[in-house]
């Protein structure tokens, strides 16, 4: 099997299933809205409808695993995906958007939980970082296509836009169709267990990790769902200018992922998983206390790459700490599914922390920074833990 097509094939279907059907979608909301396709209510509705089918999909991700390969879901996850982007073309009715974009959104999430731990189990350790990495440069990607195709799709109008996402997917899906790896077979013997005893050392670790990566998710969002908001609103900069902080946010979403899996191969996923919470709750605090220019730009550009980054990294610290390739998949899962409750929470606290502070953003960042260290102050505890000696 060839690791690098795999990773491209894994990646492909990121960027189409989480990266294109997850953020195409917000560029295209201002048509969607002044050409009056359906109220402004109901179209954000629908985007909200996407994150629900994300979380479905990744608590459905294991009961489908068990009647399809990965290779299997990945292929129909990627076309049902192109399939929405053309159907989200005819506004036929609010319940037609509303299915396709929750369809969209479970394939994401089955995705999420797929795709890596499928390409992960061919490689060796020493290889993990940097080839996770570049399966998850796809989600990078799609923050970057979103900032810059959609933009000029739109040109064309909106049926087209939808049209043009549909044929890029489908050339995405055909490219990678012969790239997924086959499905490793259980091992022999007794089978895994697929429970973790929260007494054993290995047990805590893996829930603190789990937990830690939820709260990184509320570290996150300010970013990924104010950031533009605040430069054009918050700071007067007008929306020409934030959208060229969202394209900085997408070159380090790309950039990101390769970068600390390379990193992590040299010095362990666990450093570098503590050194990207660290650099969060910097940067967020970066855009705090300086709207000039560099400031904005880095802030944008390391944020952009630590949000792909450290879902490498989590991803990376589950294979080094369990090595049961179906536990691993149960352990995603279980944190897709985390980190999916903890964008939702944050989500409803900072918007109701935006309308309670009388509409300052200073609180919603300030609040991310502090969870960023709260996470990194959990990992700290966690690997203070002795671990048991062999027997």
């Amino acid at each position: 099997m060839n690791i690098w097509r795999a990773a491209f094939a894994a990646g492909s279907a990121g960027l189409v299933c989480i990266g294109m059907a997850r953020l195409a979608y917000t560029p295209m909301i201002p048509a969607l809205i002044e050409q009056h396709w359906f109220s402004a209510a109901a179209i954000y509705y629908f985007g909200a409808a996407n994150l629900a089918g994300y979380l479905v999909g990744a608590v459905a991700s294991r009961r489908v695993a068990r009647v399809a390969s990965s290779a299997a879901l990945m292929r129909t996850m990627m076309v049902v995906v192109a399939l929405s982007f053309f159907a989200g073309a005819w506004p036929e009715s609010w319940a037609w958007y509303f299915a396709w974009r929750v369809l969209a959104g479970v394939a994401g999430g089955i995705v999420m939980v797929t795709a890596a731990p499928a390409v992960l189990a061919h490689v060796p350790p020493e290889r993990r970082g940097i080839v996770s990495g570049a399966i998850f440069g796809g989600l990078g990607a799609g923050v970057a296509i979103s900032g810059t195709l959609v933009p000029l799709l739109l040109r064309l109008g909106l049926v087209e836009t939808w049209c043009g996402l549909g044929v890029f997917s489908a050339i995405l899906a055909a490219a990678a169709w012969n790239g997924f790896p086959p499905d490793i077979a259980p091992a022999t013997g007794p089978a895994a267990p697929t429970r973790i005893r929260t007494r054993d050392w290995l047990g805590i670790v893996v829930i603190a990790l789990l937990v830690e990566y939820a709260i990184n998710a509320m570290a996150q969002v300010p970013h990924m769902v104010f950031l533009a908001d605040f430069i054009s609103r918050g700071l007067h900069r007008g929306i020409d200018v934030a959208g060229i902080y969202w394209v900085v946010f997408g070159v380090g979403a790309i950039v990101g992922p390769p970068v600390m899996g390379r990193l992590a191969d040299r010095i362990g996923f666990r450093p570098t998983f503590r050194l990207g919470l660290a650099l969060e709750a910097l940067v967020i605090c970066l855009i705090l206390a300086s709207a000039a220019d560099p400031a904005l730009a880095i802030s944008s550009f390391v944020m952009g790459a630590l949000i792909p980054g450290m879902v490498t990294m989590t991803v990376g610290r589950i294979a080094d700490l369990v090595a049961d390739a179906e536990r691993q998949r149960a352990i995603w899962a279980v944190a897709t599914t985390g980190f999916a409750i903890g964008q939702a929470i944050s989500g409803y606290f900072y918007s109701y922390l935006f309308v309670a502070t009388g509409g300052l953003y200073f609180w919603i960042y300030a609040s991310g920074a502090a969870m960023a260290l709260v996470a990194l102050a959990i990992d700290l505890a966690a690997g203070g833990l002795r671990r048991p000696a062999p027997a």
